[in-house]
Formats: structure tokens, sequence, C-alpha cells
């Protein structure tokens, strides 16, 4: 990874869902700050259920209905706390990491009929951004080589395993859809290869 991770500090993160653990990590080539929210003992030989999450600002914190990001980190939490064991790796990689200003872009594009792949395109982007390698240092750093992984992308299923992490199991994450995120999912599925 050209890309170093800093670990920062740890503190309690208690929630309407449970008690977390949340560990603080700084990407100091790109000055963006990234999370491990955890609960249980992560170190035994059992492994741990985690979720590898990008950052969504208008589905998490302005409950946008264009997509389903809000609903995978708070069922992700959910099933954790009822486990009483895992981890959610929050990082900052908005927009499929093309930030979030593109992302509106993007957005705007999409209101005029193009996918989300398209829209990422015609702004000179690739389908997705994103760098999932950063779970798998912060994994790493934790102590942590296997886990069941709560996704519907295979691609972070691949980019674990290539990076020395041991995916036991697949968690699918499933959603209801609505008129406003529904060419969303299917772009999901179609191009993206999706497991919807």
């Amino acid at each position: 990874m050209t890309s170093t991770l800093k670990f920062i500090e740890t503190s309690n993160l208690p929630t309407d869902i449970g008690e977390f653990k949340v560990h603080a990590f700084t990407e100091e080539s790109k000055l963006k700050d990234h999370l491990a929210i955890g609960m249980g003992d992560l170190l035994t030989n059992e492994p741990v259920l985690c979720r590898i999450h990008s950052q969504c600002i208008t589905g998490e914190s302005f409950f946008s209905m264009r997509c389903d990001c809000r609903f995978q980190l708070t069922e992700s939490l959910t099933q954790i706390a009822e486990k009483g064991r895992g981890v959610v790796f929050y990082l900052q990689q908005e927009g499929r990491g093309i930030g979030l200003s593109n992302k509106i872009r993007a957005y705007n594009l999409q209101d005029k009929g193009f996918d989300t792949v398209e829209a990422n395109h015609r702004l000179g982007f690739e389908d997705d951004e994103r760098d999932f390698r950063l779970a798998s240092s912060i994994l790493k750093d934790l102590g942590i080589s296997n886990i069941q992984l709560m996704t519907n992308n295979p691609t972070k299923i691949l980019m674990m395993e290539r990076n020395d992490i041991t995916v036991s199991k697949r968690v699918a994450l499933t959603t209801d859809q609505n008129k406003h995120n529904e060419a969303y999912m299917v772009t999901k599925a179609k191009k993206s290869g999706h497991l919807l």
C-alpha cells in the first residue's frame, strides 16, 4: 500500500445500538481519517464479523433515499451488537472515493438520466475509486486475519484475500428498494457485480 495509516487513539463509543470502542487512524498521505468501530474480544481464533463501510454523508447524515448506505451501516452495527463481537471499518471514501462535491456532481448527472457508473466516467473517474486495502491494513494492526465479511460486493472479498485476510464467510446485507434508489441498485448488480 502506498499510503501509510497511523493509529491515533481509542475511546468508548456508546450508541443506541450498543457500547462500542472506536479506534481512529489517519491516512497520512491523503490527510484522511478512518475508524474501526468494534465490540467484544476481537483477538480469538474465531473469525471476526466485519463490515468495510465507506462514509456516506448524504445517506447517513441527511437520510437520503438515493442509496442503501445508512441501512447497511445500521444493520452491520446491529448484527455485531447482537453477536457481541465484531468491527465496522468506517472509511473516509465518500461517493465511491470521488469525494462529496464530486458525488453531488454525479447526482446531478444521474438526475439527467445517467447511471452511477456512467456519471463517474463522465466526471473522469473510474467506476469505483475506493481502496479497500485500508481495511486490511487496519485488520492487521488490530491483529485480525480471519473474518466473516458483511458485504454484497465481491471486490471487497477479493481485496481482503489478496492482502492475506481470510474471508471464511460472506454475510449478505439486503435492503428494500424504493423509487429513488431502484436504478442505483440495478446498476450495482449489473455493472459492479454486487450480489443483490
